[in-house]
């Protein structure tokens, strides 16, 4: 097999994925019609991101169906490590989070990595805090249930979940961190302890009730390595395997990657202003010809075109409207222009409506924090 052209750790992704690849590097499974079909009988309709294989993978998905329908109850776990502001690809999952927990009407365990972003990133811990209780607001933006949601940042829940991590830690040999993460002479020993408190929240409702509670886990597949350490221990200390569900990357607005927070040009932030906005994308890559006589007779590529890929992923959730502006792009009978500046005001129009969720947030914000 050829040389990948990509990489994905749960540090750094780069190139163009190809995620079939990547189902077979990781060892996950793809989502089946049969899945999509038992997750529809419960839910009484699809999410767009499963319609379209946003969410593509999953771990024992299956088996927590198997679960759900003799009644047992599961909880949603994801988290975000708080580098920096949130962006649209960080909303991917929060918001086909908030779905799962209405359809299922079950409780969510969100943790702030604040702990590792200050080991990881050239950002103090006071830093890394902060933006942790600054992308919380961003998380209840999202329409989570303030009633069963419960956001934590690691360092001031760390009592709690420091109990339960050294009991992991004793499960997990340095060679397995080593060989999942990559681990060097040079990696520092905060980062090599820290996969062990990434396993906390798989289990901690299950301390917390004093029974085995099956765990879902929504988030992009690059973060699936920490939770194979959990997979790996949970049988030992007695707890069932967290499963999961992977989501693709949201792509950057430049070509050849995902949207990234260190090239604040190619990312869409929820705290950009509507100027801000307008102006990534109108300078946005598309797949269109390199002038509208040219995209009139030849027709473009949607496929490679950002602004089509963002209507794909987040903004036009009709599939019959989709399909209609990518056959646009392909024909020809759709210009850059007013292409953008369609995407243009949805966006802003989106973020507009976040940002006062956001600021209705406060409100809330430390009544679901918990803190020890």
């Amino acid at each position: 097999m050829p040389k990948e052209k990509f990489k994905v750790t749960p540090w750094e992704v780069k190139g163009k994925v190809d995620y079939n690849i990547l189902i077979r590097k990781f060892g996950t499974q793809k989502i089946s019609d049969d899945l999509l079909e038992r997750i529809k009988k419960h839910t009484g309709e699809l999410h767009f991101m499963l319609r379209r294989g946003i969410f593509f993978s999953h771990r024992d998905l299956d088996w927590l169906l198997d679960k759900y329908e003799t009644g047992e109850e599961f909880f949603l776990y994801t988290g975000r490590g708080p580098s920096g502001h949130t962006h649209l690809g960080h909303l991917t999952p929060w918001i086909f989070t908030a779905w799962l927990q209405e359809k299922f009407d079950v409780h969510l365990y969100f943790q702030m990595t604040d702990d590792e972003k200050h080991l990881v990133k050239p950002l103090s811990l006071e830093q890394t805090t902060g933006f942790a209780y600054d992308n919380a607001l961003d998380v209840l933006a999202c329409g989570m249930d303030p009633k069963k949601t419960h956001i934590f940042s690691n360092i001031e829940y760390g009592k709690t979940i420091y109990k339960e991590a050294v009991k992991i830690a004793k499960h997990v040999t340095f060679s397995t961190a080593k060989a999942v993460f990559g681990f060097k002479n040079s990696s520092n020993i905060g980062i090599i302890f820290f996969p062990a408190i990434q396993a906390v929240p798989c289990f901690l409702p299950s301390v917390l009730e004093g029974k085995n509670i099956p765990c879902l886990i929504p988030a992009a597949i690059d973060q699936d390595p920490y939770w194979r350490i959990s997979r790996d221990i949970a049988p030992k200390m007695g707890y069932y395997k967290p499963t999961q569900i992977h989501n693709k990357f949201i792509p950057g607005l430049k070509p050849g990657g995902k949207m990234s927070a260190s090239d604040p040009s190619s990312a869409i932030f929820t705290t950009d202003t509507p100027e801000q906005i307008e102006k990534k994308i109108m300078n946005a890559f598309t797949g269109q010809q390199p002038t509208a006589e040219l995209q009139r007779k030849l027709g473009g590529n949607p496929d490679i075109c950002t602004v089509c890929q963002y209507y794909f992923y987040l903004f036009e959730q009709d599939d019959k409207k989709l399909e209609k502006i990518f056959e646009g792009e392909r024909t020809g009978t759709l210009l850059a222009g007013e292409h953008k500046a369609d995407l243009a005001k949805r966006v802003k129009d989106f973020i507009a409506e976040h940002q006062r969720r956001r600021e209705k947030a406060k409100k809330i914000i430390d009544k679901v924090m918990l803190r020890d």
